[in-house]
């Protein structure tokens, strides 16, 4: 394997012949960058290999991190930061005369996630192999990701699919031999056992093979190499015998094409649900035979494996489990569930009702059958023991049961098999412990805990900002890049005002390039020095895109009303994927395109604003847009969003944090101090307060600026068709504005007036920016993740020896 340029350039142009049968010069971008992609996961081969060596010989525990989604981004890059082989590829390159640009540039995303739930799995993966902690990744290899969104001439957003295989992926390694078989459908017959124990079979199956490819999580400065486990679906051998074969084809297939299948319809829901078993129960049996393999007995999984559910979709692990400790391995119940119990955890990342699952029985019935069963009698045991704990507490039995109006509810479930539940900021733990889960924390407060988010510092801000990153390093060392907690340093210089110029000189680097961006994207040209405010997040009504968007209607209608008004120039960017059914939403983004088209065409306020909406949001523009930004737009209904990560991304990268009291504002807010934000809006009490008496119709009539722009969605201004933005002014005024966007309306205008007011101060600006990245390394993923393994998973780092080798 190459050592040095001299051995990298003779080894790449060799794999180019030899794959391609062409030279260099004859190859494609996509053709020299699989190339070189499957190269670097050969290089990092040997560290991969002689991690697993050590997980079996040293007799580690296991972390299994089970996620629906990794949003991982592109790989070339951070892969090749983290070896250390940059400089030296990029040099030997571009002696090649390849340009590494268009290489970087021809990787396509892999489609394994939508927003921050697998972004913060891909960087607490990342985390754990930086620390040296064992931790295996379990996800689905999904063929069309969600979808790549395009804008249309109309502003709407069109589902195109996306289509990140058809070239290759170099990264990941099939692993045929470790294929296994999962069940659906069937019938279940009953027996007793010799000691009296019933017993159950599962057979007349429908079976499906599942498949892993495995992509190694390269750490950064280590040798450390942990395993991303992608499960992919397809027909089994044992195929249905009284089934149409094409349907059974087209049935597995449609496994794992999509991410979030559409689950308007019943053979939607359908279809969700058996993603979510296909993938646990894939990844539950193979930890299983894993541990098997090693130590010849269960008795001791809980001390050997941990399990940390990303949310409730992968919940099914717990009853999965149970199956095969009881049907395979002929276990009691109370042994099985006393293990299972220890091995699971479970992280809740949603207070929002809508959003925690709930599967009607008769399907999980049905796809099931032996998992229905499991849940059942876990359901009775549950609520009997409640009952004899609190004799006269039924209502509490049925708030917190598994089954209940003929739904199963996954989050009860997680609650109840697991061992460990954490939120992920404090003030979503603190709403969970006394709210969501109010009756469990009364009975089991010791298995609650916070684990605040964080977001892995190489990806956004070592590597993707390199600029802050050298003037970091000038500053206050180097030290930081291995703690990030040495950030704290910089306070000693936010006053100093040749760092602030230095600072703010950067920031217009990274504004410079994000404007080309913009450009590129949309053909809008953007004042370069304006305020970039920028609202990057998966779109939905809790998030509040559209308290944005009419504020900026607004300050539009204003403009126009007093041509002599002059603000600080201000350009609004909005990056957002709607999921495909969601009306609304897809509403809002038609709204964003039609108000840029107007405003962005005005001569009126030429200079001073501009919309721009990026479409495609993905990890790559998350990586220019943290640290191009100068407003960093937090602004959903206090109580809804359980932390955020995007949040802490814009301030490691110096940008202002405009928020309200929400996720992990909270903590950014008391760390930075209120002179170094924007806060607004209503608290999570006050809400909680002014909710049940609550009438969006009275402020529409008594607020003349509301009362304009909200006219403005149904009067013909936005879209001949006065009915294209109904949808928005029904959900405000009819249906009571259910996130209380015109409550917070005002706060939100004096804030967006703060801002505008305190750009104009340079000095003071860059001073904000600086001590906004100097506070910012409490939200490095590194001290997230070894939270998690002191006070959740109990595991140590993993040591690899130096005479393990491939050979």
């Amino acid at each position: 394997m190459f050592s040095d340029k001299t051995t990298f350039k003779e080894e790449y142009t060799e794999k180019i012949v030899s794959t391609y049968g062409r030279s260099v010069e004859e190859t494609s971008a996509i053709e020299r960058y699989l190339a070189l992609g499957e190269m670097i996961r050969a290089y990092a081969t040997e560290n991969w290999y002689r991690t697993q060596m050590a997980l079996r010989e040293q007799h580690t525990k296991m972390v299994y991190y089970f996620s629906l989604e990794f949003l991982i981004g592109r790989s070339l890059e951070n892969n090749l930061k983290s070896l250390g082989l940059y400089d030296m590829v990029r040099d030997g390159l571009k002696e090649l005369k390849v340009d590494y640009e268009d290489l970087k540039e021809a990787e396509a995303e892999p489609g394994l996630g939508n927003g921050g739930l697998g972004r913060l799995a891909a960087c607490y993966m990342e985390s754990s192999s930086t620390l040296n902690l064992p931790v295996r990744g379990i996800c689905i290899r999904y063929k069309y990701g969600l979808f790549r969104q395009e804008i249309d001439s109309l502003g709407n957003q069109i589902e195109k699919p996306d289509m990140w295989l058809k070239d290759g992926f170099p990264w990941e390694v099939r692993q045929p031999n470790e294929a296994v078989e999962v069940d659906f459908y069937g019938s279940i017959d009953t027996s007793v056992d010799a000691g009296g124990d019933l017993r159950f079979r599962h057979y007349n199956t429908v079976k499906v093979t599942a498949v892993p490819y495995d992509v190694p999580v390269i750490g950064s400065g280590t040798e450390m190499t942990n395993n991303l486990r992608l499960w992919s679906a397809e027909p089994s051998a044992q195929a249905p015998e009284n089934q149409d074969y094409r349907k059974y084809l087209s049935d597995v297939d449609a496994i794992c094409q999509n991410l979030y299948p559409d689950d308007s319809t019943e053979e939607g829901k359908m279809l969700r649900l058996k993603q979510q078993y296909f993938f646990v129960s894939a990844g539950v049996q193979t930890l299983v035979r894993m541990h098997m393999e090693r130590y010849g007995t269960l008795d001791n999984l809980a001390e050997k494996a941990v399990v940390q559910l990303n949310d409730t979709h992968p919940v099914l692990a717990i009853p999965e489990l149970m199956r095969i400790l009881m049907d395979e391995y002929l276990m009691s119940w109370q042994k099985a569930f006393e293990i299972i119990w220890n091995v699971m955890a479970y992280t809740n990342h949603t207070v929002m009702q809508e959003a925690l699952e709930r599967w009607p029985a008769g399907m999980i019935q049905k796809l099931l059958p032996r998992i229905y069963l499991i849940i059942e009698e876990m359901d009775r045991r549950y609520a009997a023991s409640v009952l004899n704990q609190y004799p006269n507490r039924w209502g509490m039995v049925q708030r917190t049961r598994i089954l209940s109006d003929g739904l199963v509810h996954m989050a009860n479930l997680a609650v109840i098999g697991c061992h460990s539940i954490n939120g992920v900021a404090k003030i979503h733990t603190g709403i969970i412990e006394n709210g969501l889960f109010k009756d469990f924390y009364e009975m089991w407060p010791e298995r609650f805990s916070n684990k605040t988010n964080g977001v892995t510092p190489r990806r956004f801000l070592l590597y993707g900002n390199p600029e802050l990153s050298a003037f970091l390093d000038d500053v206050i060392g180097t030290g930081y890049r291995k703690d990030l907690s040495e950030l704290e340093k910089l306070m000693d210089f936010v006053d100093d005002p040749k760092v602030q110029d230095r600072f703010l000189a950067v920031k217009q680097q990274r504004k410079d390039l994000l404007s080309d961006r913009i450009y590129k994207a949309t053909g809008v040209i953007v004042y370069r020095h304006s305020i970039f405010d920028v609202q990057a997040k998966r779109l939905h009504g809790y998030k509040r895109q559209l308290l944005a968007i009419l504020y900026v209607i607004s300050l539009y209608q204003k403009i126009k009303e007093n041509p002599s008004m002059m603000i600080e120039p201000h350009t609004f960017i909005f990056a957002a994927k709607a999921a495909a059914s969601y009306r609304f939403a897809k509403a809002v983004i038609r709204l964003i395109n039609a108000v840029g088209r107007k405003i962005n065409n005005d001569p009126d306020v030429k200079g001073q604003l501009k919309v721009v909406f990026l479409p495609n949001y993905r990890v790559t523009m998350a990586e220019y847009l943290t640290n191009g930004a100068d407003i960093s737009e937090q602004i959903s209904m206090a109580g809804t969003e359980a932390s955020g990560t995007g949040n802490m991304k814009f301030m490691m990268n110096g940008t202002i944090t405009l928020g309200t009291l929400d996720g992990a504002n909270v903590e950014i807010d008391a760390l930075v101090g209120r002179e170094n934000d924007v806060i607004f809006g209503m608290n999570v009490d006050e809400i909680r307060n002014r909710k049940p008496t609550y009438q969006a119709l009275e402020l529409y009539n008594s607020n003349v600026t509301i009362r304009k722009a909200v006219s403005s969605l149904i009067d013909g201004t936005w879209s001949e068709n006065r009915d294209d933005f109904r949808i928005i002014y029904e959900e405000l005024i009819r249906k009571n504005d259910e996130y209380m966007v015109l409550a917070d309306f005002d706060a939100y205008a004096k804030a967006q007036e703060e801002i505008q007011k305190r750009y104009h101060d340079r000095r003071n600006w860059a001073k904000s920016c600086l001590v906004n990245i100097a506070k910012s390394g409490y939200f490095s993923s590194d001290r997230a993740v070894q939270e998690y393994a002191d006070e959740i998973w109990h595991v140590s780092p993993v040591t690899l020896k130096e005479d393990e080798s491939v050979s």
